[in-house]
């Protein structure tokens, strides 16, 4: 096995995490806003936008694995997983923009529609980012580096969160001249173009060096055999599942919390007292006098509202992701994961006791729930790697793509499943986007849905952690015996 535990350049890093920005834009919009694409600008019925996203969520899921086999046997003079960032990125960045289309058809043309673009952008994102993801754990087998290659990685990864949720929306509202529909599909179209060539950049800078030995064979059933006897494995892959549920039910959610819940007034007395307002104001006649007369923030403080929570809650998960690293590697990653993430999870119950009217101590929660997340952020992949290292451990045989794969199954089945379950939880308590005013029970589901219920999963995802076996000492020791073993082939 020819392999390198040497220094990774930062040129690289940062080619690498430019791949992580681009799929984030696309990934980070599903998370946050296709819900309310479905219901509030494609008018599709709540109770069947749930059945789409997690349909056709649930389809690409399992195209995981079949990708994961595809990937670990793929060989080119470009390596195993490069190539298919190569491949997939001008596909990507069109179904992406298809996606968020929204043709004038009628109301079951809008749902197969929607169905079908929907499931060929989560087939085409699992066949971009699953070799990405496996790429991070044979560019080098140095585990310091890798929890440094995570850090820029996801770095990358809260600078497509903050451009999506806190300036997708009024992007939308700007490019559209207010017109939802039209703003997306201009929104969108602006983040595929950015996203194939950041996709580019990263086939580009980066390279392959822990590559199996030639006479490696392994037949599928036996890598599904290792997997399934990977206890790290299985603990991760419920872990990621729960995790995604978590963050695209509280995501998806936050947009209607905002609209339908806190107090219109109180908020908008919030963000003047704050000087948001007065920043708007100076940003929009900055703009102005630059010749950009229709580039002027939107005005309602709902949308300002909710752009600065999720905009303040990225700066702290950002300040959360500078610890990261240091912490990882001298605590290990298991137990600063579990810890973080747990007291992340803390911050989520105290929205369900606020009052429309108690905008400060919602802002605050958010900021403190940011940090301790980051810190978690970056740890998750890293920790998959590792995974990867411990099946290589056990079983002398290297199967990274599928071990990736199966995690970013759990991604994608916990996006289907917390994305579902906004639409869900949305018709089930009869939201009804006409409606300026919601009923009171509406509310209450909003409520529970960015409150109790994430924090139910988040616990649950703490939980799995305690059948993740790879410590900090077990990481020494799986490093330091792979390293002996490498050099010996």
């Amino acid at each position: 096995m020819t392999t390198s535990n040497g220094k990774v350049s930062i040129v690289e890093k940062i080619g690498y995490s430019l791949g992580d920005l681009a799929a984030n834009l696309i990934f980070q919009t599903l998370m946050t806003f296709i819900a309310f694409f479905y219901t509030d600008v494609y008018k599709i019925p709540p109770a069947t936008a749930s059945a789409i996203i997690f349909a056709g969520g649930m389809i690409g899921a399992f195209f995981n694995p079949v990708m994961g086999v595809i990937a670990d046997r793929t060989n080119t003079r470009w390596g195993k997983f490069r190539p298919w960032i190569l491949w997939t990125a001008v596909p990507f960045g069109v179904m992406a923009m298809l996606a968020f289309s929204t043709p004038d058809f009628g109301p079951g043309g809008k749902v197969t529609y929607a169905l079908i673009t929907y499931i060929l952008l989560v087939i085409v994102y699992s066949a971009s980012n699953l070799p990405y993801a496996a790429l991070s754990g044979v560019i080098t087998g140095d585990m310091a580096e890798r929890n440094s290659i995570s850090s820029y990685r996801f770095v990358a990864v809260m600078v497509a969160q903050f451009i999506v949720q806190a300036l997708l929306l009024p992007l939308v509202l700007i490019l559209g001249d207010g017109d939802k529909a039209k703003g997306f599909e201009s929104t969108m179209g602006i983040f595929a173009v950015v996203g194939v060539v950041f996709l580019l950049i990263t086939f580009i800078t980066t390279k392959e060096r822990i590559i199996p030995k030639p006479d490696q064979k392994s037949s599928i059933k036996e890598d599904l055999t290792d997997l399934f006897k990977n206890r790290p494995w299985v603990a991760m892959l419920v872990l990621t599942i729960f995790i995604f549920i978590t963050l695209a039910l509280k995501g998806g959610m936050y947009v209607y919390y905002f609209e339908n819940y806190l107090n219109e007034q109180a908020l908008a007395v919030f963000l003047n007292d704050i000087g948001f307002n007065g920043f708007i104001n100076s940003l929009n006649n900055f703009f102005t006098n630059m010749g950009f007369v229709g580039f002027q923030w939107p005005e309602d403080a709902a949308t300002s509202g909710f752009s600065l929570f999720n905009g303040g809650g990225i700066i702290f998960m950002m300040i959360g992701i500078g610890f990261s690293k240091k912490l990882a590697d001298k605590f290990g990653k298991r137990d600063v994961f579990g810890i973080s993430l747990f007291i992340s999870a803390l911050c989520l119950i105290s929205f369900f006791f606020y009052s429309p009217q108690a905008i400060g101590p919602v802002f605050a929660s958010q900021l403190v729930h940011g940090f301790f997340y980051g810190i978690s952020t970056p740890l998750l992949w890293a920790m998959i790697a590792d995974v990867a290292d411990y099946s290589e451990w056990k079983n002398g045989r290297r199967a990274t793509a599928i071990i990736f794969s199966a995690m970013i199954f759990g991604l994608k089945a916990g996006l289907s499943i917390g994305g579902a379950l906004v639409a869900g939880i949305l018709a089930w308590y009869g939201y009804d986007e006409q409606l300026v005013t919601q009923a009171t029970g509406t509310i209450t589901g909003i409520k529970l849905s960015v409150s109790i219920f994430p924090t139910i999963t988040f616990f649950a995802s703490v939980a799995c952690l305690f059948f993740y076996d790879i410590n900090k000492k077990k990481e020494i020791e799986i490093e330091k015996a792979l390293i002996e073993r490498r050099l010996q082939e």
